[in-house]
């Protein structure tokens, strides 16, 4: 069992930083929210931001912190 929040928190940032590790190595996109915006960060690093119009199109555009 857990002792605190600490260390479920180091536990889950370490599970984060191992999935992410696996998709750039495999090639694949990571989806994530940030900021509230939907973002998609591809296996070089890129990052788009993931909007939908109206009528339900996607549509990414570029990224920027």
């Amino acid at each position: 069992m857990l002792n605190n929040r600490e260390q479920l928190q180091e536990i889950l940032k370490k599970a984060n930083q191992h999935a992410r590790k696996q998709a750039k190595e495999s090639g694949a996109s990571i989806y994530y929210m940030k900021n509230n915006k939907r973002v998609r960060e591809d296996a070089n690093g890129n990052k788009f931001e993931i909007v939908f119009d109206d009528a339900g199109n996607r549509q990414e555009f570029e990224y920027h912190e």
